[in-house]
């Protein structure tokens, strides 16, 4: 028996009937502010009477009396807030879930993330539609194998994939590079003798894959059969695709923005852009410093308040994501607000004359080059002014000549924030940059002379062996 025949008849066909009438483009205006309307009380009614938590960090609120237009009224809820809750933030007993996941801890406390039927059931059925369009349109028939690189134990990469996977039945392997069980000359043999075709992982985890081939005498783009790369968890710029794209000879998508704790935010397009699961949730866009909704729309802090009535929603999650949140005008067809990416809140960065976000300084680097495996920015002050460092490790055969991608490289940064760069072309990074944003984004990329150091640096070189490329 799996999960979904726990779900009452009445409920899945209610959201059925949804998401029918969602993905076929028939709800209007009216009807999504009516939707969320009735489930906004629907909601804040099921937590205060389940949680808690949320019993006392909603007291004095009138779930019936809830609007749209007074949800700054609501008190956020914070990572901090989850922290110190734990067990009381659940909406019931862990009897009620259908399996228990936890946050990773790396940046504090594991916080406890199980999903219940329904939770699993909604935040799905996202991904499975992401998945059949994008099938549909990227190839003549299914695909042949797909590799699932990401965590197994207390984590819904694999669980959320792999069941995914099964129901549209394509075969599938979980051969994660960073589990002691696998390693990356494992996955790479796996890589080969299976003809995988379809690969999930993060963003840097392409570059990692890339790195480890070539350094077992293998060539990324002539002795592996993959032809797409699934990205996900991380920020994921159209350069960096170019430049996964040069190494590989395989297009990427970002094909889920989603976390632990709020499931799957948003699912990938064929145009490679990121649309809200918008049934399942109240976005809005915060001030990051005043904490004050701009709305459902614009650049800020994402804010969630989830509608699913599973084992642990959320009301206003403060995500600390930077993002841009926008109506679709998408032509692939996809009915969800285009979400993108723009970093964590609190990884932007000054530059000369710039507050840069991590995407933006991404971009920058990476506009134009080709066979970077990875890059580090090292920014300190001499003389009172500061002094810029940028190293790339490259692969000339595919890069062209280094001469030309240093100067590339200047100019760029020059135009974007009026500092004279000194790029330096190496074989080996700081092994910190191989962690992408499994800790933090900022911490992986940019080494900061400038100021005392980041605790999150600590933390991140001691998870920095689990991701060499030669295990």
């Amino acid at each position: 028996m799996n999960s979904t025949s726990r779900i009452p008849l009445k409920q899945k066909l209610h959201w059925d009937k949804l998401f029918h009438r969602y993905y076929d483009g028939e709800m209007t205006p009216a009807d999504w502010a009516d939707w969320q309307q009735r489930q906004l009380r629907a909601v804040l009614s099921y937590v205060v009477t389940r949680s808690p938590f949320y019993r006392r960090h909603l007291a004095g609120l009138d779930p019936s009396t809830a609007s749209l237009a007074s949800l700054d009224e609501i008190p956020t809820t914070t990572k901090a807030d989850l922290r110190a809750a734990m067990q009381d933030a659940l909406s019931g007993p862990m009897s009620e879930a259908a399996i228990y996941y936890e946050t990773t801890g790396t940046t504090g406390p594991s916080t406890p993330c199980p999903r219940g039927p329904l939770d699993i059931y909604t935040s799905n059925a996202h991904v499975a539609e992401s998945w059949r369009r994008l099938f549909a349109r990227r190839f003549s028939a299914l695909p042949t194998v797909i590799g699932l690189m990401g965590p197994a134990e207390l984590y819904a990469f694999c669980d959320t994939f792999g069941e995914i996977a099964q129901n549209l039945g394509v075969a599938h392997v979980k051969m994660w590079p960073e589990s002691p069980r696998v390693g990356f000359r494992k996955a790479l043999r796996l890589l080969r003798e299976l003809q995988i075709d379809v690969v999930v992982c993060t963003p840097a985890l392409c570059l990692n894959l890339a790195r480890a081939a070539l350094y077992n005498g293998l060539n990324p783009w002539r002795d592996f059969a993959i032809k797409q790369f699934f990205v996900l968890g991380e920020i994921c710029t159209p350069e960096f695709r170019q430049n996964v794209r040069s190494l590989w000879k395989a297009d990427v998508i970002s094909t889920l923005y989603g976390s632990q704790e709020a499931l799957a935010i948003g699912t990938g397009c064929v145009e490679g852009r990121l649309h809200l699961s918008q049934p399942n949730y109240i976005a809005e866009v915060l001030d990051p410093e005043t904490g004050k909704s701009k709305g459902q729309h614009g650049i800020g802090e994402l804010c969630l308040t989830m509608l699913p009535q599973g084992i642990k929603p959320l009301i206003r999650y403060r995500t600390g994501d930077r993002v841009a949140l926008r109506t679709s005008d998408c032509p692939c067809g996809h009915p969800g607000d285009v979400i993108e990416v723009i970093g964590r809140v609190d990884d932007s960065i000054s530059l000369g004359t710039r507050q840069l976000q991590p995407a933006e300084l991404e971009s920058i680097i990476l506009n134009g080059t080709t066979g970077c495996l990875g890059y580090q920015i090292v920014v300190r002050e001499e003389n009172g002014q500061e002094a810029l460092t940028v190293k790339l490790d490259l692969l000339t055969e595919i890069s062209g000549p280094v001469k030309e991608v240093r100067q590339g490289v200047q100019e760029r940064l020059l135009r974007a924030c009026g500092l004279h760069a000194e790029v330096l072309t190496e074989g080996e990074l700081d092994p910190i940059t191989n962690t992408g944003a499994f800790v933090s984004w900022k911490v992986a990329r940019i080494h900061d002379e400038r100021n005392a150091e980041d605790p999150l640096v600590a933390t991140a070189r001691r998870n920095a062996p689990a991701h060499l490329v030669t295990s």
